[in-house]
């Protein structure tokens, strides 16, 4: 028992004499300096990743803001137009043009002889809602490759 605590106490001190040879000392602190180096460059690559995101997320923000200014100002130009102008006093106003009657129906009346349009659009829906969702899918690639409008169905 003796003999095998002495091996590795002899070991031990091997071990030890290495580990303070001044090669050794300077290959560990060079392998500190390297990890470190490495973990500065992850951070920085790290950082301008999230950056680049929000640059990228605000670029995208400003240009639907601007499509949306743009789209305020097509819409300005519009309410400025004669035909507008036409329109709106039609409607809130019951003004006509120079030779034309105006008529006012009143709801009832107009309503009683309209045509109730056929529900097949809701079979449809009734028909798509029992379809589990695979078979959805199916029929929709089915249709793709096929060319077939989702009237046919």
């Amino acid at each position: 028992m003796q003999t095998k605590i002495k091996k590795y106490q002899d070991i031990a001190i091997q071990y030890a004499k290495q580990l303070r040879d001044p090669r050794m000392i300077g290959l560990g602190l060079f392998l500190v300096v390297v990890l470190l180096i490495t973990w500065s460059g992850i951070k920085a690559i790290d950082a301008n990743y999230g950056l680049q995101r929000q640059i990228s997320k605000l670029q995208q923000q400003n240009d639907v803001q601007k499509l949306t200014n743009e789209n305020m100002k097509l819409q300005n130009d519009y309410y400025n137009t004669p035909q507008y102008l036409e329109l709106a006093a039609r409607k809130d106003f019951g003004l006509a043009a120079k030779g034309e009657t105006v008529l006012i129906v009143p709801t009832n009346v107009a309503l009683a002889h309209t045509v109730d349009l056929p529900k097949s659009e809701d079979a449809a829906a009734k028909k798509h809602a029992k379809q589990s969702a695979i078979e959805r899918n199916f029929n929709a690639w089915m249709d793709f490759f096929l060319h077939r409008d989702h009237a046919e169905n």
